[in-house]
C-alpha cells in the first residue's frame, strides 16, 4: 500500500490573492463544487477575518461542500482564529490553518518580535484554534529562509500544543529542490514528535521551481502538498495542482505515494478557474494548456498514429480533454445537447439553467458551422459567469463601424435599471469606442487594468473569450464574456465587470503585520 498524499487546494485563498483574481461568494461556491468533484482532500476556502465577504464565502463553502475538509486561514491573532472557527463551523470536516513568520528577516523587520515571543505566540495560537476544531494546521511563514534549529524548536512546540499538520512554506520561492527536500528530511529526523503530524509543502513559483520543490518534499517525507488550479497565486504563482497530481500518477515508479484525485475533472476545473478569474492559461502550459496534447511535427504525428505512447506519456482523456469533434448542430435537439454535456461532466442544478444554455447553444449554432466540445464548455461556463445578482446593466444591442482613415465608432444600447439608454462614441478601435460608449452612460469612474482575448477553438468563426479587470477605490473585479464576435464578447465582459464592481469588497491581506 502506498501512502496517501493529501492534496490541499488553496485556489480560493492564496490563488485569490493574485492581484485581480478576487472572486464573489457565488464564484467561490462554483469552484469549490468543482474541487469537490475533483476529490480534493482539503479546500482552503479563504481568510475569514479579511472581510465580511470573505467570512461569508468560507461559511457558504463550508455549508455547501460535504466530501472535502474546509479550511480557513488565520494569523496568530485572536480575532482571526475566532472568525475562522465560526466560518468553518457548518462543515462536515473543518480545519483552521494558523501561521506566524519564523525567518530572521520577518521576525525582525515585520513582526518586531523576538524568537521566544514567536514560539510563545505560535503555541498560544494552536491551543486557541483547538477550541474550535481538532484539525489544526500550523505554518512557520518563510520557513524556506528560517534557521533549521529554530524551526525544529517551533514545530516541536506546536505539535505538543495539538497541531496535526505542519506546513513548511517556501513563501518567497527562494529554495531549490535538493535544498528543500533536505530540509524536510532534516525536520522529520530531528524533531522528536514529528511522527504525530503530517508534514506539508507550500511552494511559490518565483524561480519556476514550485512543482519541483513540492515533489522533492514528497520524496523526503511530506504527505501533503498545498497547490492551486493552474498554479494561480501571488507574484509568479503557486504549485500547480494538475502538475503535481499527474507527476505522481505518471511516475508511480518514482513516488511511493498516491492521491485520490479524479484526474478527469482537471481540465474542467482549469477552465472554470481561468474563466472566473480572467487569468488565461498559456497554450503550452503542462496538462491543461491547449497545446499540451497537440502534435504538429510530422515525425511526432506519425509516431502517435502508430502508437500513442511514442510521444504521449499521458492520455488526454485522463485529465479531461476530449479529442472528439462536437457533432451537434443547429438541428440537434435538447436531449442530444443535454446528453453530450453529461458526457463532458457538465450538469445543471435546475431545468431553467439547462434551458438557458440550450437557447445559447442554438444561437451559437446559427453563427458557427462546427461546434466543438471546447465551445460547449465555454458556452456553459459563460452562461454561469455572466449571471450577477441584482444585475444593474445588460447589453441590449451593439453596432460598430470602422473605415480606413476614419475613427472607429460604436453605438451601444444598454438596459440600465429597467430603462434602455443608447450612446455613441469614437475610439482608437472598435473595442475602445465600445467601452467609451458604455462609460458615457454608466460613469463608473473605474480604471481598466487588463483586457485580454483568447480563442476557444481554431478558425475565424471560433468562439472568442474576453476578460477585463477593473479597479475603483481599492476594489478589483474581473469580467468575462464570450461570443463569436469579439467586440460583442468585449462589451459583455466590460458590463459583467461593472455589475460586479458595485458589490466588490475591499479585503485585508492575510500576510499583513500581526
Amino acid at each position: 500500500m502506498k501512502d496517501h498524499l493529501v492534496i490541499f487546494d488553496t485556489t480560493l485563498r492564496d490563488g485569490e490573492q493574485s492581484p485581480g483574481a478576487s472572486m464573489t461568494k457565488e464564484e467561490k461556491i462554483r469552484i469549490a463544487k468543482q474541487l469537490e468533484k475533483l476529490r480534493v482532500d482539503v479546500i482552503e476556502a479563504g481568510f475569514p477575518a479579511a472581510s465580511i465577504g470573505d467570512f461569508e464565502s468560507v461559511q457558504a463553502v463550508a455549508t455547501t461542500v460535504k466530501d472535502s475538509t474546509i479550511c480557513g486561514l488565520a494569523r496568530a491573532v485572536e480575532n482571526d482564529i475566532r472568525r475562522a472557527g465560526e466560518a468553518i463551523k457548518p462543515a462536515n470536516s473543518g480545519r483552521i490553518h494558523t501561521f506566524i513568520a519564523t525567518s530572521p528577516i520577518h521576525m525582525e523587520k515585520k513582526l518586531r518580535m523576538s524568537p521566544d515571543e514567536v514560539v510563545e505566540r505560535a503555541v498560544w495560537a494552536v491551543k486557541l484554534a483547538r477550541q474550535f476544531t481538532d484539525n489544526v494546521e500550523f505554518s512557520p511563514e518563510d520557513a524556506g529562509r528560517s534557521d533549521p534549529d529554530f524551526l525544529c524548536r517551533v514545530i516541536e512546540a506546536v505539535i505538543d500544543a495539538g497541531a496535526g499538520t505542519i506546513n513548511i512554506p517556501d513563501t518567497v520561492g527562494y529554495n531549490v529542490p535538493e535544498q528543500f527536500g533536505a530540509l524536510f528530511n532534516d525536520l522529520l529526523t530531528r524533531i522528536p514528535n514529528s511522527d504525530k503530524a503530517i508534514f506539508s509543502a507550500h511552494c511559490h513559483n518565483d524561480l519556476g521551481l514550485a512543482v519541483a520543490n513540492s515533489l522533492a518534499a514528497v520524496q523526503n517525507g511530506a504527505r501533503q502538498v498545498e497547490c492551486t488550479i493552474n498554479g494561480l497565486g501571488e507574484r509568479a504563482g503557486n504549485t500547480a495542482l494538475e502538475e503535481v497530481v499527474m507527476a505522481i500518477k505518471t511516475r508511480q515508479d518514482v513516488f511511493d505515494v498516491d492521491t485520490r484525485i479524479n484526474t478527469q475533472e482537471i481540465v474542467p476545473a482549469s477552465r472554470l478557474v481561468a474563466n472566473i478569474t480572467g487569468f488565461a492559461v498559456q497554450p503550452n502550459k503542462a496538462i491543461v494548456g491547449a497545446n499540451a496534447f497537440a502534435h504538429e511535427s510530422g515525425i511526432h504525428q506519425d509516431g502517435v498514429l502508430k502508437h500513442r505512447e511514442t510521444y504521449e506519456i499521458m492520455r488526454a482523456q485522463d485529465v479531461g480533454w476530449s479529442d472528439n469533434k462536437m457533432v451537434l448542430g443547429k438541428h440537434s435537439g435538447r436531449n442530444a445537447f443535454k446528453t453530450r454535456l453529461q458526457e463532458l461532466g457538465i450538469e445543471f442544478e435546475t431545468e431553467q439553467e439547462l434551458n438557458d444554455a440550450f437557447v445559447r447553444f442554438k444561437e451559437l449554432a446559427d453563427r458557427k458551422h462546427e461546434i466543438y466540445d471546447e465551445d460547449l464548455q465555454s458556452l456553459v461556463t459563460d452562461n454561469n459567469i455572466m449571471r450577477v445578482e441584482n444585475e444593474t446593466y445588460r447589453l441590449v444591442s451593439l453596432k460598430v463601424s470602422t473605415e480606413t482613415g476614419e475613427s472607429p465608432e460604436a453605438e451601444v444600447t444598454l438596459w440600465i435599471e429597467g430603462q434602455e439608454q443608447t450612446a455613441k462614441a469614437q475610439g482608437g478601435g472598435v473595442v475602445d469606442a465600445t467601452f467609451k460608449a458604455i462609460e458615457s452612460m454608466v460613469h463608473s469612474g473605474a480604471s481598466l487594468l487588463l483586457y485580454s482575448v483568447s480563442n476557444v477553438t481554431n478558425g475565424t468563426d471560433a468562439l472568442g473569450e474576453t476578460a477585463v479587470r477593473m479597479e475603483k477605490a481599492g476594489r478589483i473585479v474581473n469580467g468575462q464574456g464570450a461570443d463569436t464576435d469579439i467586440v460583442t464578447a468585449s462589451a459583455k465582459a466590460y458590463i459583467n465587470a461593472l455589475n460586479k464592481l458595485k458589490d466588490a469588497p475591499v479585503k485585508a491581506h492575510p500576510q499583513a503585520d500581526v
